[in-house]
């Protein structure tokens, strides 16, 4: 009477696939980014990698298969090593934090006073907006005055402020490819209690994802020039709130990303608005530290008003 044994392949596909996803995890840079800007599309994703463990883990307990369920640890320590402090809550507000609110308000909003309204309430220091246009505006500015006296807008950006605002300035982002009126980016200097910061606010061209992969080329160009800008920023202490159309893990944002501190904690999906996938709507931050971001119950944008807690400590 013969007796079965295990097969000794059992279980290597389906390792093979969790070593795999730990490598794209760990490596994801080293996957190119042409044609179709396919590692920046990885990269756009690349939290939701790690949920390719659970049908692994599945397949291990049902197969009983020990390979695979010591395959999984790989990519589950390598996702926790890269995400794990995003879990934890945001630190609580210190004495010498600003809260400040970002949120692309939507051209096709169709309340933009209840928006305004949901932002006043939010108890930021600071709110930075996107896509304002003309008919909205003055609701934004009629609602927000009480609280916030100091504004300036550029184009279709603005930003409203707790504090005195100075030496605004339109941050020229603009792709060279493009020739209709185009202005998308403002610097402006806030008086905290705290000392002068530079607070920039952007909206960087939008990305599009199709059959041969995701479009950035614009972004990617506009991120360049706004790096360049932060660059050369004479202040110190800088915050850059904006829709930048892209994750801290993108590439495309990596003149943004090498110069500046993203956040510590939380998520923060903004986009959509339901179910949230991404964050594209950014905080970051230059000899300041940005705690934690989370998001705000929903308004009449696409977008999920995004709210962090900056240290100028």
């Amino acid at each position: 009477m013969d007796i079965a044994k295990p097969r000794p392949t059992r279980g290597r596909v389906p390792a093979a696939l969790a070593v795999l996803t730990a490598g794209l995890l760990a490596f994801h840079r080293a996957v190119p980014n042409t044609p179709g800007r396919v590692g920046s599309l990885l990269e756009s994703f690349l939290p939701w990698l790690g949920l390719a463990v659970v049908p692994l883990f599945l397949y291990g307990l049902v197969r009983r298969s020990p390979v695979v369920l010591v395959a999984v640890l790989l990519p589950v320590a390598v996702w926790t090593r890269h995400f794990g402090d995003l879990l934890l809550p945001a630190y609580p507000a210190g004495p010498r934090d600003l809260v400040v609110v970002q949120h692309n308000v939507s051209d096709e909003n169709p309340d933009p006073a209840g928006t305004a309204h949901a932002l006043a309430g939010s108890g930021a220091d600071l709110i930075a907006l996107e896509e304002l246009v003309p008919d909205a505006l003055p609701s934004y500015e009629r609602v927000l005055a009480a609280r916030y006296p100091h504004h300036v807008v550029r184009g279709t950006v603005g930003l409203w402020s707790r504090y005195p605002l100075s030496g605004a300035r339109t941050a020229d982002i603009k792709p060279a490819g493009l020739t209709e009126p185009w202005s998308r980016g403002l610097r402006a200097v806030a008086a905290t209690p705290h000392g002068e910061v530079a607070v920039y606010v952007a909206h960087l061209p939008s990305v599009r994802i199709g059959p041969r992969g995701m479009t950035s080329a614009r972004r990617d160009e506009s991120a360049e020039r706004l790096g360049r800008e932060v660059a050369a920023e004479p202040l110190e202490r800088v915050v850059l709130m904006g829709d930048l159309n892209g994750t801290v893990d993108d590439r495309g944002l990596e003149p943004l990303t090498s110069r500046l501190e993203v956040p510590r904690r939380g998520f923060a999906f903004s986009f959509p608005a339901g179910p949230p996938l991404v964050r594209i709507d950014q905080v970051m931050a230059r000899s300041a530290t940005v705690h934690g971001i989370d998001t705000l119950p929903a308004t009449g944008s696409d977008h999920l008003p995004v709210r962090a807690r900056i240290g100028l400590g």
